[in-house]
């Protein structure tokens, strides 16, 4: 049997008098050893009718002031189009389930208006519907992913929409289509039976919700060269007998996949604390909370498991990351955060355990894309701005469809009153064409760290590197300095016989490319 540079430094350690842990800040990576491929769409994003994301977030009509594309902000189209971003959730969330499609077609002069009962009370006039959103998503040449109405709406309603967006025949819906000015299907592939129907999506039991799925999954239907893949609407956190109760009784062939909804909360949800003041044992506590998502799949992922040990049904955990106390002065529905390097980090963190779990995550949507939650630009009129967690995310990109690599980290430690975690977190991968890629978070604000990497299964030798840091961990992008946190090459690496010797600067999140 071959042994792994990993089994060889374990045995060396063993080996050596009075030595019985391997010496810190070492990273080893088996670069011939990868197997599962890490999904692209793991990095997707969110748009809901919520707030400014779509309203002066995506869509400004083609009447505005502020330069756009067919009604569409082009400098936000500009920015997501340089992430490439693999897919695009809409319309909710919880305004999923009280949204009627119908409401979206046509000549917007005949669009009814409604409330936005969820998000700040305000008048929705459906001027963004199914024809604007699959116009963005086609000009940004990424995947749309539906999620249907289950709480406020009906089988019918959901079938008609199906066929409406996918059928490419005669029927009254295909009709209704061309009718509206497109003629071909869109032949969308994911689809979301519902959103949160544990709770705004109707406060629904596991098995009720469960029998509602196999309904509403039946009359959602396969369409010549448009075979839906369909989502059953998943736990809230730690609710672990949501998917026992769901992997029960939905049968396999049913669902392609499952959801799964975690956010981070520094403090409680009456008081989630602030965006940009926090001291360090706050930054710790919510990183802690974002690191928390590995035990959360892995114990999702062990009921699953024992249902379906093939792996066939995939988690989507299709809404995620920080969630704090609302900016002062702003409409208290409509979720508007500032985004510090501390976001950064819980994004670094976060896509390093999707990474990790990619056997059974498929996708994964950040909560949300512009002006919501943690999202990766910000707007204001005409002013636009990108925040750190855009900045790793767009670090991140070679992982998109790369082989996930074995790999082994020890790292120091960080402390702050009742609270530890270990600095480094990282995650490494295999592009196509034999680049590895390795993603390192060094979430110590004080101590730049001095790390071992040993490559095992590759002669590769050039590196490359960007980074991403700041001058404190509140750090954040302002329309007035858009550059406090950006990306920069990283250069401070050295070869050492066959060890690559990197020094991780404090608070900084790096990704090296090994060619």
């Amino acid at each position: 049997m071959k042994k792994t540079l990993l089994g060889g430094l374990m045995m060396a350690t063993m080996m050596l008098p009075g030595l019985t842990v391997l010496a810190q800040n070492k990273l080893v990576i088996n670069a011939d050893q990868g197997k599962t491929q890490i999904s692209r769409h793991i990095y997707g994003h969110f748009s809901e009718h919520l707030g400014r994301c779509i309203y002066g977030g995506i869509w400004v009509g083609p009447d505005s002031e502020i330069e756009n594309i067919n009604g569409y902000r082009k400098d936000v189209f500009e920015a997501l189009k340089n992430l490439d971003i693999p897919n695009l959730r809409w319309p909710g969330g919880c305004f999923a389930d009280e949204y009627h499609w119908t409401d979206g077609i046509g000549p917007k002069s005949e669009r009814p208006k409604m409330i936005n009962t969820h998000w700040g009370g305000v008048t929705e006039d459906n001027s963004f519907g199914t024809h604007e959103f699959f116009g963005f998503v086609e000009l940004l040449g990424t995947e749309p992913y539906i999620t249907g109405n289950v709480g406020s709406g009906s089988v019918e309603e959901m079938s008609k929409w199906v066929e409406y967006i996918n059928f490419d025949g005669v029927s009254p819906m295909a009709d209704l289509r061309k009718k509206n000015g497109r003629e071909e299907p869109w032949q969308i592939k994911y689809w979301g039976v519902g959103n949160e129907s544990w709770g705004c999506g109707g406060n629904m039991t596991p098995e009720y919700y469960a029998n509602e799925y196999r309904r509403y999954a039946t009359f959602a239907r396969d369409y010549p060269g448009a075979d839906l893949y369909k989502i059953a609407g998943g736990a809230n956190s730690t609710d672990y007998n949501w998917t026992e109760v769901l992997m029960q009784n939905i049968p396999l062939h049913m669902m392609d996949a499952m959801s799964l909804h975690y956010y981070t909360v520094p403090g409680s949800w009456g008081d989630k604390g602030s965006s940009t003041d926090f001291s360090k044992e706050e930054y710790l506590v919510t990183l802690q909370k974002a690191a928390f998502m590995d035990e959360l799949l892995n114990r999702h992922e062990t009921i699953m498991d024992k249902y379906d040990p093939r792996k066939r049904v995939k988690l989507i955990v299709d809404e995620w990351g920080t969630w704090y106390n609302v900016e002062p002065n702003t409409n208290p529905g409509f979720l508007y955060q500032q985004n510090t390097l501390r976001d950064a980090f819980v994004a670094a963190i976060t896509l390093n355990t999707f990474n990790k779990h990619a056997d059974r995550v498929h996708m994964a949507n950040l909560a949300q894309t512009v002006n919501v939650l943690q999202a990766v630009i910000l707007t204001e009129e005409d002013k636009m701005l990108l925040t750190p967690t855009y900045h790793v995310f767009d670090l991140y990109k070679p992982h998109m469809d790369a082989t996930l690599l074995p790999s082994y980290v020890q790292s120091d430690m960080v402390e702050a009153g009742n609270t530890k975690m270990e600095a480094l977190n990282v995650s490494s991968s295999l592009s196509e064409d034999g680049t590895v890629n390795i993603s390192i978070a060094n979430i110590d604000p004080d101590k730049a760290i001095d790390l071992d990497v040993f490559l095992h299964g590759t002669d590769a030798k050039d590196v490359s590197g960007r980074y991403l840091t700041a001058p404190a961990l509140s750090s954040h992008n302002s329309f007035e300095k858009t550059e406090v946190v950006s990306i920069k090459a990283f250069d401070d690496f050295k070869w050492s016989k066959d060890v690559l010797k990197v020094k991780v600067p404090a608070k900084s999140v790096i990704v090296l490319r090994v060619k």
